[in-house]
């Protein structure tokens, strides 16, 4: 036996041998990772942002179901988009509310209205209702932080323009021409009296028949198609000359791309549709697919609605709250990017938790007790696992070259470059292990990089604020990455009490 040093080596290499069968001595291992971003190489450039759903619908309404041949399913028929926001004339909540939207630098936000609410009887249109005081706030947020709102009328609900014997939430519309003058009056109002220049999309009807499940547009025994629905809305926009791109399909679960379907979205100005079930390696093949037709139209692509089924659904179910959604939702953005998608919008900002799942970033009702909280307060797992991307992300960033030598099951990373030219690089660690990661700037030295981390532990430790941990400079940055993490390097170095990238 040969010893150097007094350390016997026949010993030592038998005993990595044994380590080796059982798989735990390797010259590399899984936690040394390098990436490799060239930020000269520009896949391409986002055509929006990351927010989150933030719904106008508060108004509980008797469902009287047994007046219906067609009916709706008697639990939740609108789901989680509705009864989230604190009454209007809480002005501290509602103040609250806007700061973490602030905070959490919502640049592109789902705003989600019904009929109903502007116009509750054929040509007679009502502003100053509770719902539409909650728009106008919300709208007035995003006017004022620079925000882009894709307005989104979820559905109709209203029995003057319902077909017989059909319930009034899932009805198609009866007469298209009340229907598109309806929406265009609507537009019009908000756009030029109200003077709101954050309205950059409208879509007119949420998840219709056509992707994996649709919900709304019952005829029932009358003739009808969708098809005529956005044809005569961008008819009435044109004849207006409201310039807001109409957006469809809206389609859920994620739909796979089949273009000799599609020969009506001649009518949109901008493709959308909805992902529930994670993002695979498959889906994102799916998703480039959807991505790639709608650039080739010159029209953006965004995933309008998106969280993860798996993790839980419906009635008080947690799952979405906790980190573990958080962690499955931010790989699905970084997929997201690598497929080309324009902008990411997640379900929801708020919610009551007690619909179909709590999906909410925010708590704003107490469910137990059925009434809301004086206070707007973050929910941890879900608020900062969702912000540690969202902060950092500017409107119109370019999604630049980012190689990742490592399975995606064990790590995901994408980087971007602001419109400013600050770089931003996301990186979610997937595996139960530390991960070393070296990151090779290819191109030229980074300065005044700084890294922020957030994990289930890490957002619970007494006192947790999102500060900078560390800075780094150079060509070739090591940066570890705790187990089941999220971590975002960035030349936007923001304090804990500053506002989210918006555009930067």
């Amino acid at each position: 036996m040969k010893k150097y040093l007094g350390i016997d080596f026949t010993i030592l290499t038998i005993g990595c041998i044994v380590l080796l069968i059982a798989g735990r001595c390797k010259t590399k291992t899984l936690h040394e990772v390098s990436i490799d971003i060239d930020s000269s190489s520009v896949k391409y450039v986002m055509e929006g942002g990351m927010g989150a759903s933030w719904h106008a619908i508060s108004a509980e309404i008797p469902l009287n179901n047994e007046k219906y041949k067609i009916p709706v399913r008697a639990v939740g028929p609108r789901g989680s988009a509705y009864g989230g926001n604190p009454p209007v004339t809480n002005t501290k909540a509602w103040g609250q509310l806007k700061k973490h939207a602030s905070w959490l630098g919502l640049n592109f936000i789902r705003v989600e209205l019904s009929q109903r609410m502007y116009e509750p009887h054929k040509g007679e249109f009502d502003v100053e209702n509770e719902e539409m005081q909650a728009l106008f706030t919300i709208l007035d947020w995003a006017e004022m932080n620079n925000a882009d709102v894709f307005l989104q009328q979820m559905w109709m609900n209203v029995e003057w323009n319902s077909f017989p014997g059909i319930h009034p939430l899932v009805s198609a519309p009866k007469n298209l021409d009340d229907f598109a003058i309806g929406i265009a009056t609507l537009v019009e109002f908000l756009t030029r009296e109200k003077g709101y220049s954050c309205i950059k999309y409208f879509c007119m009807t949420n998840e219709p028949p056509g992707g994996t499940w649709g919900y709304w547009w019952e005829y029932g025994d009358n003739e009808g198609n969708i098809t005529e629905a956005w044809a005569r809305l961008k008819e009435e926009f044109d004849n207006r000359e409201i310039a807001i791109p109409i957006s469809g399909l809206d389609w859920t679960d994620m739909p796979l791309f089949d273009e000799d379907k599609f020969d009506f979205t001649i009518h949109f100005g901008a493709i959308d549709i909805h992902s529930y079930y994670g993002v695979t390696e498959e889906g994102e093949e799916n998703l480039k697919k959807w991505a790639d037709w709608a650039h080739q139209q010159g029209k953006p692509f965004f995933l309008t609605e998106y969280g993860n089924m798996n993790l839980g659904w419906g009635g008080n179910d947690p799952n979405q709250k906790m980190f573990k959604a958080a962690l499955s939702n931010a790989s699905d953005v970084l997929r997201d990017m690598h497929a080309g998608v324009d902008a990411f919008n997640r379900w929801s900002y708020v919610n009551r938790g007690d619909l179909d799942g709590q999906w909410q970033l925010v708590k704003t009702y107490d469910f137990e007790k059925n009434d809301y909280l004086e206070d707007v307060l973050p929910e941890p797992e879900a608020y900062y696992g969702f912000g540690i991307i969202s902060r950092f992300l500017s409107k119109y960033s370019s999604v630049v070259s980012c190689e990742v030598q490592a399975s995606d099951s064990v790590l995901m990373c994408n980087a971007v470059i602001s419109p400013g030219g600050k770089i931003s690089v996301f990186l979610v660690n997937k595996s139960a292990e530390n991960l070393q990661v070296q990151l090779n700037f290819k191109d030229s030295p980074i300065n005044g990089l700084s890294l922020f981390q957030v994990s289930k532990e890490i957002v619970h430790k007494p006192g947790f604020q999102l500060s900078s941990l560390k800075s780094y400079s150079g060509k070739k940055v090591t940066v570890s990455l705790p187990p089941e993490s999220i971590s975002t390097l960035s030349q936007n170095v923001l304090t804990p009490d500053q506002k989210g990238i918006m555009l930067n």
